[in-house]
């Protein structure tokens, strides 16, 4: 009786087993566009991953805050679905890697490659990893945001340019810290998860040294197993607590886990903060 009833079974699958995956329609995210631009900084090709409101569109005069994050293809699918639940009247704009990267040593570059080089502040003392990944180019990282991406969303969608939030993690977390300092207006919220600093520091705390003007919203995390980041984030964010000048609200939260498990947690209480503003 019991092989009888494998053979059915067997049988029943062999129809399915035949059926390649490419035969079925790929999913799209509802709501959400594919915006090409151009870093008129370095000539490269980016891609915006824009996810609207459910009611968008239906009242023309509607406005709506927008908060822009790195990593985009890594972070949108939480960054959706915490927004639905938490914040559901906001725009999304994730920032791509550049899609057409040169060559690295002869080789084609991963998909994520120029994230080293436009998340970090500070050049690496490794001269091979240097030559490979050119590590410390957040300004002109910042500058293409500030110039090309701001103008091209705000003329694509009804925005509210004094409403900017931005969500970064590990090395966009840097970045995130980069732009905070040396050009708080460009948020007015700030989701820094994680901050790889790692030897930014000393430059970061220089720079927040000469900032006379700081207005900002600020949410900072790490993972109660990531032991090395926190030393170099809480001498930060004690930089930060004693920064007399401008306005600074911050807030400080631990999560549970390492880098890698901290990442959905920091998503949701991240944006739990940011939906009590």
């Amino acid at each position: 009786m019991m092989k009888k009833y494998m053979l059915t079974v067997i049988y029943m699958m062999i129809p399915l087993m035949n059926i390649q995956a490419a035969e079925f329609e790929s999913y799209t995210m509802p709501r959400t566009q594919v915006v090409p631009i151009t870093n008129s900084v370095n000539g490269g090709q980016y891609e915006l991953l824009v996810k609207l409101p459910e009611e968008y569109g239906q009242d023309p005069k509607r406005r709506y805050p927008v908060v822009y994050f790195t990593d985009a293809v890594w972070q949108l699918d939480l960054l959706s679905a915490a927004t639905t639940f938490l914040m559901d009247e906001v725009i999304l704009v994730g920032i791509s890697w550049q899609k057409d990267m040169p060559k690295i040593n002869g080789e084609a570059a991963a998909p994520h490659a120029s994230r080293f080089r436009d998340y970090t502040v500070t050049p690496s003392s490794d001269q091979a990893r240097q030559a490979k990944y050119h590590f410390g180019q957040a300004t002109e990282h910042l500058t293409f945001i500030r110039k090309d991406v701001f103008k091209r969303v705000d003329a694509l969608y009804n925005t509210k340019p004094n409403q900017r939030a931005y969500f970064g993690y590990s090395l966009g977390g840097q970045f995130g810290m980069y732009a905070l300092i040396a050009q708080p207006d460009t948020f007015n919220h700030y989701i820094l998860g994680s901050p790889a600093l790692g030897g930014s520091v000393d430059y970061l705390s220089e720079l927040l040294s000469k900032q006379k003007q700081l207005h900002a919203n600020v949410f900072i995390s790490y993972g109660d197993q990531e032991p090395r980041l926190k030393k170099h984030v809480d001498k930060l964010i004690s930089k930060l607590n004693d920064h007399k000048q401008g306005q600074l609200s911050l807030t400080h939260e631990v999560m549970d886990g390492d880098h890698s498990q901290s990442v959905p947690m920091t998503v949701a209480r991240g944006v739990t903060w940011l939906s009590n503003l």
